[in-house]
This record gives C-alpha cells, structure tokens and sequence, in this order.
C-alpha cells in the first residue's frame, strides 16, 4: 500500500509541477545563445540590454546553450 501510495504521488506531483527555468539573452537582433547566469563570459560582448527570459521561448527563437556554459 505504501508503494502505491508514493506511485500515486509521484505521478500527481508530474502533472501539477511544471518547472520553468530562467535564462539570459541579449537582445540583439543577431544573438544565438541563451546563458544559465547574466555574468556569463559569452554576454560579455553584448552592446544591446539583457534580459531574461524563459528557457521555453529562448529555445523556439532558435537559441541555443552558450558554449562556455556547455
């Protein structure tokens, strides 16, 4: 029963919880990647605002993990 029980929860947990993750671009019209922190080396040549964003919409504008971050 105890099995069951903590399956029960385990399962339910997955469904409510949706973990959303913030992540760092610039905002240049040219800018590929997205950084885990705003102090990453790869944003430090970034002459527009940084902002952070979604780690979901990060990735469906195309960007992808900053290789110092890898």
């Amino acid at each position: 029963m105890k099995t069951l029980s903590l399956l029960i929860f385990f399962f339910a947990s997955m469904i409510t919880c949706k973990e959303t993750t913030t992540v760092y671009i610039c905002n240049s019209p040219g800018a590929k990647k997205y950084h885990n922190t705003s102090n990453c080396r790869g944003l430090s040549n970034c002459t527009y605002k940084i902002v952070k964003v979604d780690i979901e919409k990060a990735k469906k504008e195309g960007k992808t993990l900053c290789g110092w971050e890898k």
